[in-house]
């Protein structure tokens, strides 16, 4: 038999004990609503120990929902703060990056404003040079010292014409290329440079030792006048080396002269001058001309 479609819910005893527990459930909030009404006016002290307990007994769950939303809240703090540090990450390594270049950038420029000063200053300590350039290597290990000079045939370097640094003597051209030249360094084993003592003019001769050092010893065997700090430069003896030209500076005396050490070191000198050799006629030619009374040279008619 097909069961009605409208039926009260008086007919379904499920439905009377639902609607009866609600009305009890009712009831009694009211009758608890008004018993603490009447017990928070007649006995406030009670009332109060009541609802102290009231949060003893709720303490736990409260305590136990406010870590899960501190554990959840701090979740949320952590995945913003590891989104938030890979974009800071990804900010400072480009701001690194750039920062490094410009270093690079100001590192160089500083290296090439050294080098032009270098050059500037060789260019007027020495203006009769036949050229000027930079020394690109130089052996620091073998006993054989030689350097490579950047600039060779195509600026009229040759065999045998001297090269100096700002600071002193570098050496002599070796062989020169089309546009590259070797230079043989004083400090080379086959290397002899005819000097003097800068405070008196006392001669001498540097012998190069092949580890970067000189040997000094004076003409006259039997003394050994040298002290530790004197300066050597060139005698223009022999010719090649023109004088004046600051060699090396004593370090050590002894048995048989000095230790010196080149007052232009090859392994830090960059811009070079290439000079022209130096011939006793030279020397004459100034003589002559700088004498009293000399007549001066005239002109030849083209």
């Amino acid at each position: 038999m097909v069961r009605p479609a409208h039926r009260r819910p008086g007919q379904s005893r499920k439905a009377q004990y639902s609607l009866f527990a609600a009305y009890v459930i009712a009831v009694t909030g009211a009758v608890a609503g008004l018993l603490l009404a009447v017990l928070s006016v007649v006995d406030p002290v009670g009332f109060a120990q009541l609802r102290i307990a009231s949060h003893e007994v709720t303490a736990p769950v409260a305590r136990a929902t406010r870590s899960a939303i501190g554990s959840i809240s701090g979740i949320d703090d952590a995945v913003s703060a590891y989104v938030g540090a890979g974009s800071q990450n990804r900010r400072l390594r480009k701001e690194l990056a750039e920062t490094r270049r410009q270093l690079v950038a100001t590192s160089s420029l500083q290296e090439e404003n050294r080098q032009l000063k270098a050059l500037l200053k060789l260019q007027e300590t020495d203006k009769s040079a036949i050229a000027n350039g930079y020394l690109l290597t130089s052996t620091s290990t073998s006993s054989k010292r030689i350097a490579l000079l950047s600039i060779g045939r195509n600026l009229g370097v040759e065999a045998g014409q001297p090269v100096r640094g700002a600071d002193g003597l570098i050496g002599r051209v070796l062989g020169s290329g089309p546009s590259v030249s070797q230079v043989l360094l004083i400090t080379d084993i086959d290397t002899i440079v005819p000097v003097r003592r800068a405070r008196d003019g006392l001669p001498a001769l540097a012998y190069g030792r092949g580890n970067g050092d000189l040997d000094v010893r004076t003409l006259n065997i039997a003394n050994n006048p040298f002290k530790p700090g004197d300066i050597l430069l060139t005698s223009g003896t022999g010719g090649l080396y023109p004088p004046n030209i600051p060699v090396a500076i004593v370090a050590r005396r002894q048995n048989d002269g000095a230790l010196a050490r080149p007052l232009a070191d090859p392994a830090k000198v960059d811009a070079v001058s290439v000079l022209r050799p130096y011939t006793p006629e030279d020397a004459e030619a100034q003589l002559l001309k700088s004498a009293p009374g000399a007549i001066p040279e005239v002109p030849k008619a083209p």
